[in-house]
Parts: C-alpha cells; structure tokens; sequence
C-alpha cells in the first residue's frame, strides 16, 4: 500500500495521476498547503523540506516501510517498483530522464515563476512577469518542435516525462498560454487528458 501526502498542484498530480495509471493501492492524506499543513510536525517527519508530494511505501525495498518525497524521485522509485512507465534499455530510459529532467530544472520553476507573478504577487512587477513569461513560452516552443510527429515526449512511448510534464501545461491559462499557439503540445495535451487514469488522478485529494 502507498500512503500519498500531496494536496491538488501542479506536483502533487504527478503522483496521483502516476498511482492511478500503475493501479497501485494507495490511501490519501491531504496536505493544504493553503493552510500550512504542509509545516506541521507530522509532514515534516515525512518530508524535511515541507513540500508535496510525498510517500510512504509500507511495501518497499526489503519489504519495509519506505519513505520517499520530491516528485520525480516518486515517479522514477514507482516506475522502478513496477517495471512500467520507464525503459529498462539504457539508452531509451535515459531518454525519459532527460525529459523529465527537462520538467524538473524548466517548465516546473518557470511556470511556477509565472503562476506567482500573475496571481499571487502582492504587487504588479512587470518585470517579473516580463522574464518568466518569455522563458515559459520558450519552453512551450522547444516542447512544440519536439512534439511535432511524435504522440510522445520520449521513444514515443507514454512514460513518466508525460505524466511529469502534463499537469504544468494543465494550467496553460495560469501561464496566459494559448495552447493553439502550440498545436503539437496541444495534440498532445489533448490526447494524455483523454486517459481515463490522469483525468482521475487530476482530482486528488477530491474537493
């Protein structure tokens, strides 16, 4: 059983929508990161770093109970678990982990730089909203030309780069992002929304 620690963010939908697809059994513990929950003592026993997601596998290695946060370290541990979602061969899985590397150094601080800078600033700073707004929608092109003929951000296969990425572009309008301006991401926005398993994961923890 995996125990999620994670609240309704653009990280905390990796997790759940990556549980959702493998089918894993997991319990869901909300952390409102909008009440501070997030800094109680309970969480930080299980994070250090007060962020969401995180995760208690009571099923891990050696068959221990095993503790694990930072979003991509999750998607990388479950996909290891189960042995779907990330290639074994050396040179496709590495094609994975660049794309979601690509997600974790990128589109996460940046698009999260323009989320703070359009909607939570106290105050209009222009300039802010001027630098990561460019680096967004540069972001958004280098992923437009890299989608283009491809259903897939590594060896065309769905993998945990796309689930890594999706809920980022799930808030284009956050960015002030028009998707048909980039109609390969779009194309494929469109299609990974359509899956049964991420449209259920998009809504842990349930309003």
């Amino acid at each position: 059983m995996i125990e999620l620690y994670t609240w309704k963010t653009s990280n905390g939908r990796k997790a759940s929508i990556m549980l959702e697809e493998l089918g894993l059994p997991y319990n869901v513990h909300p952390i409102n990161i909008g009440q501070d929950d997030q800094f109680t003592p309970e969480f930080v026993k299980i994070n250090p770093n007060s962020k969401i997601p995180a995760i208690v596998d009571t099923d891990g290695p050696g068959g221990k109970p095993y503790t694990l946060f930072e979003s991509g370290a999750i998607l990388m541990y479950l996909a290891e678990k189960t042995g779907k979602l990330m290639p074994q061969e050396t040179a496709a899985r590495y094609q994975v982990i660049q794309w979601l590397m690509f997600q974790m150094g990128g589109v996460g601080p940046i698009f999260g730089q323009v989320h703070h800078f359009e909607r939570a600033a106290k105050e209009d700073v222009p300039y802010g909203k001027k630098r990561y707004g460019t680096e967004c929608r540069r972001l958004y092109a280098v992923m437009d030309k890299h989608l283009e003929g491809k259903s897939f951000f590594a060896n065309d296969e769905y993998s945990i780069a796309d689930i890594a990425i999706l809920p980022w572009v799930a808030r284009y309008e956050w960015q002030q992002v028009d998707l048909n301006d980039y109609p390969n991401v779009k194309r494929w926005f469109d299609s990974l929304m359509a899956r049964p398993a991420v449209q259920r994961g998009m809504e842990i923890p349930a309003s």
